[in-house]
């Protein structure tokens, strides 16, 4: 007896902010499966997994993709610097996208976007009965073609070596787009470095000469607003810190 046929997949994140859409979403660490649901169900168009600073285990992962999953609400996952096999692993779990940090060069760049894809654009392993494969029951060429075309690929520029790459970095061919990590870049920042404010408007002006796509971490509504206002297609919360703020705002009835 063969599979019933399976609803045709909603646009991708990668489709729908190619397409213009301004698109929100919330940076998360694990464990967080209610968060994810609650964002969800909240409205928002994608989440963010940390597993860069938050736990990188890769089964709680799946649990996480595969709450969002049934809520039709697609991941992104941050995994660490250069590590292709995570990235392979995340993506056969079924996030649609990973962001990758610390990315200083074209080469680098280019190396993120090798493990991101099958061959012929890159060297991702093959498989299809992985949960991204329906277990088996998607077509090979199906399944290679969706993900050719459906996979968001990112990097962070995140040091003042990165922004000197910057329009190197945004050009390379199959990057999708960039995100600045503003507290690594300050870190890393020293006295004769560009002050952050001009360091991340010399990115910006990259990402937009190349026609990739732009993604900010923000705190605020306010911020958020004006990030899409100024370019970006893809805005995420820092959710840690924005649920710290409004703790703090609520416990402030009491003093």
């Amino acid at each position: 007896m063969s599979a019933a046929p399976r609803a045709p997949r909603a646009a991708s994140l990668r489709a729908r902010a190619e397409a213009g859409e301004r698109l929100i979403g919330a940076l998360l660490r694990m464990p967080g499966e209610e968060l994810v649901e609650m964002l969800a169900v909240a409205g928002f168009d994608f989440v963010l997994i940390d597993a860069e600073h938050g736990p990188a285990d890769v089964i709680a992962l799946r649990q996480h993709i595969a709450v969002a999953g049934l809520h039709g609400v697609p991941v992104i996952v941050r995994v660490g610097e250069d590590d292709p096999g995570m990235v392979l692993r995340v993506l056969d779990q079924g996030a649609q996208g990973v962001l990758v940090p610390h990315v200083d060069d074209a080469e680098a760049a280019a190396a993120v976007v090798a493990a991101a894809h099958y061959p012929p654009l890159g060297t991702r392993g093959f498989a299809t009965y992985s949960r991204a494969g329906f277990f088996g029951e998607t077509p090979p060429d199906q399944h290679r073609d969706w993900y050719r075309e459906n996979t968001l690929v990112l990097a962070m520029i995140e040091s003042p070596t990165g922004v000197t790459a910057a329009h190197a970095i945004a050009g390379t061919p199959g990057l999708d787009g960039i995100m600045i990590g503003p507290a690594d870049l300050a870190a890393s920042s020293g006295a004769d470095d560009l002050p952050v404010a001009e360091a991340t408007a010399i990115v910006n002006r990259a990402v937009a000469a190349t026609g990739k796509l732009r993604m900010d971490i923000v705190g605020t509504a306010a911020a958020a607003s004006a990030a899409f206002d100024d370019g970006a297609r893809l805005v995420v919360y820092n959710l840690a810190s924005s649920l710290m703020t409004h703790l703090h705002g609520l416990r402030a009835a009491g003093d």
